[in-house]
C-alpha cells in the first residue's frame, strides 16, 4: 500500500456536532479532522477534494471524508435520498436470496455502497471452519486496517473490534486520489443537496417567524400626537408572533398626502428564487445520480412531459443497474461460492 501525505478536510452540515476529536488504538473512537458547526460555506477550502491520503490512526486508516457527514446528508434533500433508494429498490427486486445471504443483508449492503461508496461483508464461520452466514458490516463504522487485508469495527462508546484477517470483503467505488477507501459518485452534487436543504429550512423559518409580512411605517405628518405614535408602536409590537396577521386603523385629521406611508419589505425579502433554487438543485441531484425523473415521482411542468416511463426504466436498467450488479457479483469470487445472484430486471427483460 502506498504511503501518502496527510491532509485534513472540513465538511459542514446544518446539524451542530462536536468539532475535531481524536482516535485511539483501543476503546471508543471519534472522527478526526472533520468539524460540524455553525452554517457556513459547505466547503470552506477550495482544495477539499485534492486530499492525497487517508491518514493512518493507530491500527486503521481514517476515511477521506466524514462518513457521519454523508450519513446526515443522505436525508438532507428529498431527491438525493430518493435517488439512492430507487437504485437500492431496483437492485433488491432483482436479487435472489441465497442460503447464507438474506434479502435484509443485501439491502444493507446495497444501501451502504450507494451512500458511502463502500460496502463490507463479513464471513461468519463455525469453529470447524464451516461457513454459517455472510453478514453486512455497516460501512459507517468499518475501517480498513493499516496492515493489508485487516479491517476494524469502530463505533463511539464501544470497544474497537478487529475482524479476523481474510474474513471481510470490501466493495468500493474507486477514487482517483487514494486506494484505501471508495467514494460515492454523487459528491459533485453535495453543494446542490445542501443548498436545497437550506432553501427549505429558510422558508420554514420564514413562516414560523410570524412576522414575515413586514413593512416600514414611514410617518412625517406633524399633525400626529406623540401619544398616538406611542400607541401605534405598541400595536405593531403586539401584532408580532406566529400566525398574527392584523389590520391597523390610523386616524390622522389634518394630515397631508404621503404624510403616512407603508413601505413593504416582505416582497423583497421573499424574492429568494425559492422555486428556481429547488428546481435547479433537484436537476443537479438527478444528474449526479443519473436517475430519470419518471422514476422519481416528479410531476412535469411542461406539456410534453418526461416521455415514456417504461422506456426510461429500461435504459436506466441497462446503463445503471446492470453495472451495479456486475460490481456486486465480485463477492462471489472472493467467497468462492454464490453469495449473491440476480435475476433479470423485469422491464429490461420485456416481461
Amino acid at each position: 500500500m502506498k504511503k501518502r501525505q496527510t491532509v485534513k478536510a472540513t465538511v459542514n452540515t446544518n446539524t451542530p456536532a462536536p468539532a475535531t476529536a481524536t482516535q485511539t488504538t483501543t476503546g471508543s473512537a471519534a472522527p478526526m479532522a472533520f468539524s460540524f458547526g455553525e452554517p457556513m460555506p459547505v466547503m470552506d477550502r477550495r482544495d477539499l477534494f485534492d486530499y492525497l491520503e487517508c491518514a493512518p490512526i493507530g491500527n486503521w486508516y481514517t476515511p477521506p471524508l466524514s462518513w457521519e457527514g454523508l450519513a446526515r446528508t443522505f436525508r438532507a434533500a428529498a431527491h438525493h435520498g430518493s435517488s439512492i433508494y430507487v437504485k437500492r429498490n431496483i437492485l433488491l427486486s432483482t436479487f435472489e436470496p441465497t442460503p447464507r445471504f438474506s434479502r435484509l443483508e443485501f439491502s444493507r449492503f446495497a444501501l451502504d455502497y450507494l451512500t458511502f461508496g463502500n460496502a463490507y461483508i463479513e464471513r461468519q464461520s463455525a469453529v470447524s471452519g464451516k461457513v454459517l452466514a455472510y453478514k453486512t458490516s455497516p460501512a459507517k463504522w468499518t475501517r480498513r486496517g493499516t496492515d493489508l487485508d485487516t479491517y476494524w469495527f469502530i463505533q463511539i462508546g464501544k470497544q474497537d473490534y478487529a475482524f479476523q484477517t481474510g474474513n471481510v470483503f470490501h466493495l468500493m467505488e474507486p477514487d482517483i486520489n487514494q486506494e484505501v477507501y471508495g467514494l460515492p459518485e454523487y459528491l459533485s452534487a453535495l453543494n446542490s443537496v445542501w443548498l436545497n436543504e437550506s432553501a427549505t429550512l429558510f422558508r420554514r423559518k420564514y413562516y414560523l417567524n410570524g412576522s414575515h409580512a413586514g413593512f416600514i411605517f414611514y410617518m412625517t405628518d406633524p399633525a400626529q400626537k406623540q401619544e398616538d405614535i406611542d400607541n401605534l408602536r405598541e400595536a405593531f409590537r403586539q401584532a408580532k408572533g406566529p400566525g398574527n396577521f392584523k389590520n391597523l386603523f390610523l386616524y390622522a385629521p389634518g394630515g397631508k398626502k404621503d404624510g403616512v406611508q407603508l413601505i413593504p419589505v416582505s416582497e423583497v425579502a421573499a424574492r429568494d428564487d425559492f422555486l428556481n433554487i429547488k428546481n435547479v438543485t433537484r436537476d443537479d441531484q438527478l444528474a449526479a445520480h443519473r436517475v430519470p425523473p419518471q422514476l422519481m415521482g416528479i410531476i412535469p411542468h411542461n406539456t410534453g412531459g418526461f416521455g415514456d416511463a417504461e422506456k426510461a426504466a429500461a435504459v436506466f436498467a441497462v446503463n445503471e443497474v446492470s453495472p451495479l450488479q456486475a460490481r456486486m457479483l465480485e463477492v462471489n469470487d472472493w467467497a468462492g461460492e454464490e453469495v449473491i445472484k440476480f435475476k433479470p430486471y423485469a422491464i429490461a427483460a420485456g416481461e
